[in-house]
Parts: C-alpha cells; structure tokens; sequence
C-alpha cells in the first residue's frame, strides 16, 4: 500500500511566516523534507509543515488529530517555554528535543504571536553578533 502525496502548507501561512523569518539578520528559507523551514547558519528556528496520515507525525501522536494540520514548530527555553508546554492547544511538545514547540496554525491563529515566537526562536539559535544586529 502506497502513501498518500505529502500535503505541503498553505502558500499563504509560508508567506506570513516568511515576513517575519526573512526579517531577521541572515535568517534564510528552503525547502524542508516536508513543508519549509526558516534557519540562521545551520540551525532550523522554524519549520512549518503538514501533520497528515501516512507520514510519521509528532503533531498527530501528541494532539491526537486525524484530518491533515498545519504545524509549525520553533525553538523556545526558560519560563516562555514552560508556560507554552503547559499552555494546551494550540501549542504542543514533540518528545524528539527539549527545546522545541509545535503550534496548530488554523483560523484561530493569532499572527502577532507567531511573529513573535519566531523571533524569539531565532534568538535562541542565532549567534551573539546576529542577535546584536536585531537589537541594534
């Protein structure tokens, strides 16, 4: 039995979340195995994706959702990362790294929060000069 085609995120969430990532000092986007991911030197500061059947998920295994859903996950640490882990939906915490959320993207979406949990992950993965640059 063959998987289904993986199903790739909304051009529309990428574009939002690409106004913010492309932002930040030598932020840059690709293409990830699935859906796209924004990174600074070599580290991945936000991934969004397609959660759907057929393809191992940490959004599904975690949030129990069956239907196809639009994740994106970024890195977070300290009391940020306590108060989202303990948040509920739509956040979530993939078991693969002690770092990094996931968020259900839908029609409830506050993007102002995206904006800025994207920008607080890569300052946790960008370098101390980079960092500068964005307070600067």
């Amino acid at each position: 039995m063959s998987r289904p085609p993986r199903i790739e995120p909304s051009g529309d969430v990428v574009e939002r979340i690409a106004s913010t990532a492309l932002e930040l000092p030598d932020a840059y986007e690709e293409d990830a195995w699935t859906g796209v991911r924004w990174r600074v030197r070599a580290k991945t500061f936000a991934h969004v994706l397609v959660a759907q059947e057929g393809y191992t998920s940490a959004s599904r295994d975690v949030t129990g959702a069956t239907e196809p859903t639009t994740v994106l996950t970024f890195r977070s640490a300290g009391d940020e990362l306590l108060a989202l882990v303990n948040a509920g939906r739509p956040f979530y915490r993939p078991p693969w790294s002690p770092t990094v959320i996931g968020m259900v993207l839908d029609d409830d979406t506050d993007w102002d929060e995206v904006a800025e949990l994207v920008t607080e992950s890569y300052r946790f993965c960008a370098p101390l000069m980079l960092r500068r640059r964005l307070d600067a």
